[in-house]
């Protein structure tokens, strides 16, 4: 479905009439091949999906390890605007998450990255433990929505240079033969002084630990934290 609205709608309609409706934004400047759309998923109030132009079935797709590979969670951070915008507000930058599902538990097999304010307990959590992670990957001391998770911190303002999927990959041992097992989350942060960056969370979806490789369960849909 996410595939026919982009490739049959937005991006046609883009094309021939400059407007991307019914997506909020279709980037082409470097061709359909390494462009990116951004639509308003019809669940939650704030929820935005960052889906790519070309053919792309999930995170386990070999093209996103590519050394050219477009970056596709560093164009989902700049889509954080439209999140802010239907939230009413700006939104603090560790508010902000951007999620992929494992190929375990994910809706359609169309790469999609999930732009939504993140859930407040999350939040909190994560800024409790931003002293304790570094620019490796090391497993989260505390669980987060129950689960566990492998985190690392990634320094600036933005993610250009900076894939997570390639991040991933190269990171957790084992993790680049298994990418499809893998839910990927970002989420902003800013460290005691102003300096701006990301903390990446990724978890292997393994029925022995119980993990369902659905990271986007530490998003919040109806973002409470635009209320208040």
């Amino acid at each position: 479905m996410l595939w026919r609205i982009v490739h049959d709608q937005c991006v046609p309609n883009q094309q021939q009439n400059d407007t991307p409706a019914p997506c909020s934004l279709v980037v082409l400047k470097q061709g359909v091949d390494r462009g990116h759309a951004v639509l308003k998923d019809i669940r939650g109030a704030t929820q935005f999906l960052l889906i790519p132009t070309r053919r792309v079935s999930g995170i386990e797709s070999p093209e996103l390890l590519e050394p050219d590979a477009p970056n596709y969670f560093a164009a989902a951070w700049e889509a954080r605007r439209f999140v802010e915008e239907r939230a009413g507000r700006s939104l603090p930058r560790d508010g902000i998450s951007l999620a992929i599902n494992s190929s375990l538990a994910r809706s359609q097999d169309e790469l999609h990255i999930h732009v939504d304010c993140l859930r407040v307990d999350i939040r909190d959590s994560l800024r409790e433990q931003a002293a304790n992670i570094t620019d490796r990957w090391a497993p989260l001391t505390v669980r987060l929505a129950g689960q566990r998770y492998l985190a690392m911190r990634v320094r600036g303002a933005s993610l250009d240079g900076q894939d997570p999927f390639q991040l991933l990959a190269a990171g957790v041992p084992g993790a680049r033969q298994e990418m499809g097992r893998y839910t990927l989350v970002v989420v902003g942060m800013e460290r005691p002084g102003g300096e701006p960056g990301f903390i990446l969370l990724a978890a292997r979806a393994d029925a022995a630990t119980g993990h369902d490789g659905w990271g986007e369960i530490l998003q919040d849909h109806a973002c409470a934290l635009a209320q208040g």
